[in-house]
């Protein structure tokens, strides 16, 4: 997994899978659409820095967790 927008897709999945949530629910906690989160998911989509806060806060994690992890080790 080279591309940025898998990697953060993948780590997004990760950690909503952890928590047992759906996308469908995550999305709710996030306010923002389902089908967003499935294209983020799915590295189909830029995501901006204010959705990736928003999925952030949702996930119940902070930056430092969000980014500790292998796939954003240079």
């Amino acid at each position: 997994m080279d591309d940025i927008r898998m990697r953060v897709g993948s780590r997004i999945k990760e950690l909503r899978n952890n928590l047992k949530l759906s996308q469908e629910q995550l999305s709710f906690k996030a306010d923002l659409d389902r089908t967003y989160i499935t294209s983020v998911e799915a590295g189909k989509r830029n995501i901006s820095v204010v959705a990736l806060e928003k999925i952030i806060k949702a996930l119940g994690t902070g930056y430092t967790e969000f980014f500790n992890d292998e796939n954003f080790r240079l």
